[in-house]
Order: structure tokens, then sequence, then C-alpha cells
């Protein structure tokens, strides 16, 4: 599952995004309305975080406005603002939830995971497809033709990364950065090991090293050869 998460607040920028991480979500984030909006608008992602406090587009306009163009992708509010009154203002302008900060992390997990339900009984479609591979995301099963693989949590989320680009390179610090949730050596040899048990787990050919960059998921599937 994909987070976008736009908050003004530092320290929750720096913090948040890593315990995501290690809960299977990937998170990109921004920390001003203007920067976020059109990250937002390419409707790539499963959820977004909110804060009501951005600087130069603040979070109840962008929610009004990404609405306002059929955009049913679940909102949360994360924000200080949190007075009944600043709560139903929220929900009216179209967010799914509403959390107040200071948060209890257990209870922030728990609300992002009823708004994924939520999201998937109204969409039973949470499913990637490139050529022949299909990739549930919530369950971590690839189903290749009529064989499924299970995939383990760090496989998964590498896997969703390059099928929701195909035909993108995807360099192996931003890999690193998003799975990992820090950039370090041990994390780079990681990804070059990860990328070898997708190959192998998939048996393709056409998960490509671009050389000293990162890795491309063609979308001309070839079958490798068995050994």
């Amino acid at each position: 599952m994909k987070i976008l998460l736009l908050h003004a607040e530092t320290k929750l920028i720096d913090a948040l995004p890593r315990l995501l991480r290690k809960n299977g979500y990937l998170v990109d984030t921004a920390t001003d309305g203007e920067t976020g909006a059109p990250m937002a608008f390419t409707g790539t992602y499963d959820i977004i975080i909110l804060d009501r406090m951005l600087p130069h587009l603040d979070g109840l306009s962008l929610v009004k406005e990404f609405r306002s163009f059929g955009y049913d992708t679940p909102v949360l509010f994360l924000t200080a603002k949190n007075s009944p009154e600043e709560r139903a203002e929220g929900l009216m302008a179209g967010a799914d939830d509403y959390v107040g900060t200071p948060f209890s992390i257990v209870e922030l997990l728990a609300r992002l995971q009823a708004l994924v339900r939520r999201k998937n009984k109204i969409i039973e479609k949470n499913i990637l497809v490139v050529n022949d591979l299909k990739f549930n995301p919530r369950k971590n099963l690839v189903t290749k033709k009529d064989k499924q693989i299970k995939l383990t949590l760090k496989e998964g989320l590498l896997l969703e990364m390059l099928m929701r680009t195909p035909g993108q390179v995807i360099t192996k610090e931003e890999i690193a950065e998003k799975i990992w949730g820090y950039l370090a050596e041990t994390d780079i040899a990681s990804v070059n090991l990860y990328i070898h048990y997708l190959r192998k787990k998939l048996c393709i050919n056409n998960l490509i090293t671009i050389r000293g960059i990162g890795y491309c998921l063609e979308t001309n599937f070839k079958e490798c050869t068995a050994n």
C-alpha cells in the first residue's frame, strides 16, 4: 500500500515514514501544499495523510480541490487543529477520518487499516497488472499465468514500486529510502539482493539493471530459461 504524507511538522515528517514503512507501507512525503498537491493528483496513492496547516496551500483547501475533481482516495487529517468544529469542518470538506496531534501510533495504524478495508470493500481491485504478472499488494501474492507466488514483505514492497512505474528507471537510492527507511551502504546491498530474489522467484528476464543507476521493469516480458 502506498501512502502520501503531507505534513508541515519536521519531526513528524522525519519519524512517521519510518514507522509506516516498518508496517509495510510505501511512503512519499512533502512539507507544503504547493509541492504535495501535484503528487496527490497523480492518483497513484492508496491513502493520503494530510496536515491542515500546510504552507502555500492549506490542507482544507487541498482536500476540497481534490474531491472536486472526483478523486476518491481515502484522506486522513493528522493535525493539531482538533477542536470539534475543526474536525467537523475537515470531514465536511471531504476527509474520511480525522486524528489530532499528539497521537498514538497504534491508533493511527488501526485507522489506516480501517480505511484500507473500507476502500477494498468498495473497490475490489487493488491488483497491479503488468503483462502476465498480477500482484495483490495486500496479500503479497503474485499470479503468473496459473501459478501463485508468495512474496515476503520487502519483496512485495519492491515489486509494488516496480509495477507502479513499468518501463521507468527507479534508482537504488530511492528503493533503499522508501523500503528500508534511510540510506546506507548496507541498504544498497540489500536492494541488489532483493532484486535477485525477485528475478529468481518470478522467473523473468526483463527486470533490467541500469548499471550505476538502478532498475527497470520492462513491459515486454520474457521467460527465464529453466535450469
